[in-house]
């Protein structure tokens, strides 16, 4: 007698199967059996089609509107108006007091906002058409298009400006292997490594000076760019997140939704030229003509093109003579055996809006965005949903802001302040027992203040803010970055304003005066 095995659907023995993670097998029915991906790295599975990708997501930004309110995002939200530096040494290391290292850094940002922000003399672009801020606002939007942000510096002799240190944005589909060659051990991507996968040069394609209806503006020359001087002062500057060891290139971060963000302006173009149809035709006149004299009217007999002719003549005159009215209304009096048909639009929604958001979320999703912002939809949003779904977004944001905005500013400070010091535009204090070389990081570390966390109740984020200061959870210094101010600008601008209301005899500002007028209540005391 042959032993009783229970068999799962898909033929093989339960226990057999439970016994196993189910991911990994054929699934229940078998519905996975033919899922089999291979085990890939990052670059085996990018590099191939790394130019198609980023093709087509530079065309989704440039024809959907959602996408391209996805890349404005990153940008308004990480950068914002203004990415304002903070200087910030770091003065225990340096062998200075924290007030040498307070007076330096005012001295550093004055110079930093004269040299980079100057919106007429753009002196840290190369091409003079950005301030620093621009820059990094390109350099964001670039990186969630095309997954990196790649520039080079220069040293570019001009006149207005003692500074020769300069920065070119380079796109990063300039970076390829030359001539289009296949990926090898040393090179992948376009970037050439050492032994111990090192980036030690690029190698960008030059661009064209013609041809741009119907080529692609770009050259067939690479020209080798090494990362770093000999003195370790950097040439060529390449920012993205890496996922995974070896990683040569970013990827853009609209691969997981460019099948529906190519797919949603044609379905939107399809329901609306439906629309169009079912609206074109207000009604419709039905004739009770039988199917041999229609045929006649219409060609199937002889002299059919007279007899339609008359037809039609005899139709107008008749409906030209029709002029009842009652009460200035008119009403229709038809040609014997014609039917008047009253033509309703259908639905033209029929449960679109709910498909669009479906496809929206999926999208908001993979970029990670908040939907709400993102759709520009906030019908069923309540305040906690929807603080829940900024709050979430800004966590991102923040991410981003530090790993590769605050990165690529860092670049660009430390290009310039290298200069800077050269020229003595700058000095450092006296008491520093390390240089700049010696502690180059030291020296360098910068925060960055960017756009300001959206308030949706500005009554509440206030209070909130006030009693994590008062609590000690918090200082002005943090709270203030999140409304993307700094607290000495701030501080500094408030005693101004005092001082001008005292002697303007105006009064003091009610938040000035709150302790007069509602002093705290002390505890008596037995």
């Amino acid at each position: 007698m042959s032993k009783v095995q229970i068999l799962a659907p898909n033929g093989l023995p339960a226990r057999e199967q439970l016994s196993t993670w189910q991911g990994a097998g054929g699934g229940f029915g078998g519905q996975l059996e033919r899922w089999q991906p291979r085990l890939q790295t990052v670059d085996a599975a990018l590099l191939p089609n790394l130019k198609l990708g980023n093709a087509r997501a530079e065309d989704v930004t440039r024809n959907n509107a959602f996408a391209a309110n996805g890349v404005q995002l990153h940008i308004d939200n990480i950068v914002g108006h203004l990415f304002r530096l903070s200087y910030k040494p770091r003065w225990r290391l340096l062998g200075i007091t924290d007030a040498d290292a307070r007076a330096f850094a005012q001295d550093v940002e004055a110079w930093w906002f004269e040299y980079a922000e100057d919106p007429v003399g753009c002196w840290l672009d190369v091409e003079r058409k950005r301030t620093a801020t621009m820059m990094v606002r390109e350099a964001i939007g670039t990186h969630t298009k095309l997954g990196e942000v790649c520039a080079a510096g220069e040293w570019v002799e001009r006149r207005g400006t003692p500074m020769r240190t300069a920065v070119r944005m380079v796109s990063p589909k300039r970076i390829g292997n030359p001539g289009d060659r296949s990926d090898t051990d040393s090179i992948r991507g376009g970037v050439e490594f050492d032994r111990n996968g090192v980036a030690i040069a690029y190698h960008v394609r030059q661009l064209s000076q013609g041809g741009f209806g119907l080529g692609s503006g770009y050259a067939s020359e690479w020209r080798r760019v090494e990362r770093e001087a000999a003195n370790g002062r950097l040439k060529f500057i390449h920012v993205f997140e890496p996922t995974e060891d070896g990683q040569a290139r970013g990827a853009n971060q609209f691969l997981t939704v460019l099948e529906q963000s190519h797919m949603l302006p044609k379905l939107q173009h399809t329901k609306l030229q439906n629309a169009v149809v079912n609206a074109m035709y207000a009604a419709t006149i039905e004739s009770e003509l039988g199917n041999e004299a229609a045929l006649e009217l219409i060609g199937a007999g002889e002299e059919s093109v007279s007899k339609i002719a008359q037809y039609m003549m005899a139709v107008n005159s008749f409906n030209s003579g029709s002029k009842l009215a009652l009460n200035g209304v008119k009403i229709p009096h038809l040609w014997p055996g014609e039917k008047l048909h009253l033509q309703t639009s259908g639905n033209v929604d029929n449960g679109y809006a709910e498909f669009e958001s479906s496809i929206l979320r999926w999208m908001a999703a993979g970029l990670n965005l908040p939907y709400e912002p993102f759709a520009r939809d906030y019908r069923q949003s309540t305040y906690s949903s929807a603080r829940a779904s900024m709050m979430e977004g800004w966590r991102y944001y923040m991410g981003r802001r530090k790993v590769i905005a605050a990165r690529f500013a860092t670049h660009l400070f430390v290009l310039a302040f290298e200069e800077a010091l050269q020229r003595q535009l700058l000095t450092l204090p006296r008491k520093a027992s390390r240089g700049f070389y010696e502690a180059r990081a030291s020296w360098c570390n910068c925060d960055w203040i960017g756009a300001g966390r959206l308030a949706i109740d500005g009554l509440k984020e206030v209070k909130e803010a006030v009693l994590r200061i008062e609590s000690g959870l918090s200082t002005y210094e943090k709270e203030l970055a999140l409304l993307g101010e700094d607290y000495q600008e701030t501080f500094a601008q408030q005693v101004r304003e005092m001082n001008e209301r005292r002697e303007a005899g105006l009064p003091p500002p009610s938040w000035m005066r709150t302790q007069e007028l509602a002093p705290d209540q002390t505890e008596p005391t037995e």
